[in-house]
């Protein structure tokens, strides 16, 4: 079952000011996402990947923008990047920080993995986003390069230096709109490319930062390591609560409360820390009864109707159009999709003694 992880607050809050900028109302987009504004009060909240994405989504529909991704960058700031981004101000040079971000991106979010490359005397960033929406991947990875390179030309106390070029998987925006990327970051960028990656000349390294403190930079990356090491528990915890929701629903039982006495915690204590990790009981739930539906269906003749009442729906209704709007087709026909694509496989296998 894959998921999109979480995202901290830090990185949501970039993109709330770029909005609030452009002179819009985001209490909708919240809402529209499954979100509370109270979250931002945060400091170190966190949402799931699939509210993050649908944030951006709506927040790409409302303003019809092209190039968002690209100017939501002009508004990083160190906390834009949680502990990492206080990490990176307390090093020496331009290589440590650089350094730093792969070992410690998961603060920020689980949105994508960097990758660091060296050829020569240039050096090149690829980054690798993993949110599905295509809509959203090419506005992320745009922010993220954007956002790289301000950060970077502050840290650094300087306008002037600008990567070798810039490779982008997404289309051109348009020629009339290409020269605001060409603008920001002062170099060529190639649309169409096969990778996401800023490419530098790899003397940028030694570029002396503005404010290193090496005794700083210790004493938050030990914090730092303490907040990851959380993450993986939280992740942990996500995974028995789906065992136990599973469980449940053998017998047809959808009960939160049952759920967190099943892990020996009370179902307050169980939503607190789902709500620090950016999950919900409901959501895990979701997800848990969308993969025993395709299973059911796909691997057993039971009829829908009771297929329905083993995931907990009291009404068949609320099953097809909970399904319907996960698969983009009823439980029926996604059945009979999977017996058509079966029937295909044994067709094309040869009988016992033949060859093909």
């Amino acid at each position: 079952m894959t998921t999109l992880g979480t995202a901290s607050v830090a990185a949501l809050r970039q993109y709330v000011r770029a909005a609030e900028a452009a002179g819009l109302d985001t209490a909708p987009l919240f809402a529209e996402a499954g979100l509370s504004t109270d979250i931002l009060a945060t400091d170190d909240g966190r949402i799931n990947g699939e509210q993050f994405q649908d944030f951006i989504r709506v927040l790409v529909e409302r303003t019809g923008n092209p190039i968002l991704g690209l100017e939501t960058g002009d508004f990083v700031q160190p906390g834009s990047y949680s502990v990492l981004g206080y990490i990176t101000m307390s090093c020496s040079t331009l290589g440590e920080a650089v350094a730093r971000i792969a070992p410690f991106e998961r603060l920020v979010g689980d949105m994508g993995t960097t990758r660091l490359a060296i050829q020569r005397d240039t050096i090149t960033l690829s980054w690798s986003c993993r949110y599905t929406d295509p809509r959203v991947r090419m506005h992320m990875v745009d922010n993220v390069f954007a956002s790289w390179i301000n950060y970077a030309r502050w840290l650094a106390d300087t306008q002037t230096a600008a990567p070798d070029r810039v490779c982008l998987r997404r289309p051109s925006p348009g020629a009339n709109l290409e020269p605001a990327y060409r603008q920001r970051w002062r170099c060529p960028v190639v649309f169409n490319s096969e990778q996401d990656s800023v490419c530098f000349p790899a003397a940028l390294l030694a570029t002396r930062l503005r404010q290193p403190d090496p005794q700083l930079r210790k004493t938050l990356e030990a914090h730092a390591l303490s907040q990851l090491a959380a993450l993986d528990t939280d992740t942990d915890l996500t995974s028995r609560v789906k065992a136990s929701i599973q469980k449940q629903l053998r017998q047809g039982i959808t009960r939160q409360d049952m759920v967190a006495e099943d892990l020996g915690l009370t179902s307050r204590t169980l939503q607190r820390k789902l709500s620090q990790e950016g999950a919900s009981y409901q959501r895990l739930l979701d997800e848990v009864r969308q993969q025993l539906a395709e299973d059911y269906l796909s691997g057993t003749d039971l009829a829908i109707p009771d297929i329905a009442l083993r995931l907990g729906y009291s009404e068949t209704t609320s099953f097809h159009r909970k399904f319907k709007a996960v698969k983009g087709m009823t439980p029926g026909e996604f059945r009979q999709s999977k017996a058509g694509a079966k029937d295909e496989r044994s067709r094309s296998v040869p009988a016992p003694g033949k060859r093909p």
